[in-house]
């Protein structure tokens, strides 16, 4: 009934782009914050401006990531090195840091004026997951995730969260190490080979393929190019929406 094999006994969620469609917001301020950074810098260098790309740069460099690691890896991507800095720079600084910074204060600001859209296919599938008692914990880049799950009403529907305050606190490797993942593993008591892991990031997957755990469910909001890449890093299976799942023939009769 729900699309998991036997074995799967807790159930781990990416949040932007599984539960809530932040994936959407968070593209949106990395484009705004990248987009006046390569501006400045093109006028300072005298190199062109080549403005973010959405549909290759968000994928290929950013999606799923800490924001640290995002920035490098896409200044990396063009060639453009600066200080590392560190969290505690003010958002006006050129470091890597600063960057992320005015990147997550973006994010606060749209989520303020705009809300988050919950996907509902996503609360009955939770639902159903409460109903049969397997845990649920959320996993997500994210230092804004408990927020957006307040907001949603969704944290009454998780047991636990690891998000990236957890993991700049106890010094977990960001997406796509397993380490985020694993950490809710052990929060809900259960060992990785006996919980699912439920990303639409290809870093997600490729994390949930690392950490060898039970089932790697990757959900596809954009593309078939997309989905095709989320199996092969690591996905058992692409939905389109988590509903899918609860599909009688199981998730092939939702797979993108």
């Amino acid at each position: 009934m729900l699309g998991l094999p036997d074995h799967v006994e807790a159930c781990l969620f990416d949040l932007d782009g599984v539960l809530t469609n932040t994936a959407t917001v968070h593209a949106a301020a990395w484009k705004e914050m990248f987009d006046d950074f390569l501006e400045n810098w093109a006028s300072r260098s005298g190199e062109p401006f080549v403005p973010f790309d959405l549909g290759r740069d968000y994928a290929e460099y950013v999606d799923g990531l800490p924001r640290a690691d995002g920035v490098r890896a896409f200044l990396d991507s063009r060639h453009i090195r600066i200080p590392a800095g560190t969290p505690d720079d003010p958002p006006s600084a050129l470091t890597v840091n600063a960057l992320g910074t005015r990147k997550n204060l973006l994010v606060q600001k749209r989520i303020a004026k705009d809300g988050v859209e919950v996907y509902q296919g996503s609360v009955t599938y939770l639902q159903e997951l409460v109903d049969r008692n397997l845990p649920r914990a959320v996993v997500s880049s994210s230092a804004n995730a408990a927020e957006v799950l307040r907001v949603t009403g969704l944290d009454k529907l998780i047991d636990t969260v690891v998000d990236g305050q957890t993991a700049a606190r106890e010094k977990l490797a960001g997406k796509p190490a397993p380490d985020t993942f694993l950490a809710g593993a052990r929060l809900l008591g259960v060992a990785a080979g006996q919980a699912a892991v439920f990303e639409d990031a290809l870093a997600g997957v490729q994390a949930g393929q690392a950490g060898e755990f039970g089932f790697v469910v990757g959900v596809n909001r954009l593309d078939s190019e997309h989905a095709d890449g989320l199996r092969a890093h690591g996905a058992d299976t692409v939905v389109s929406d988590l509903a899918d799942l609860l599909a009688p023939s199981g998730p092939g009769s939702g797979q993108a």
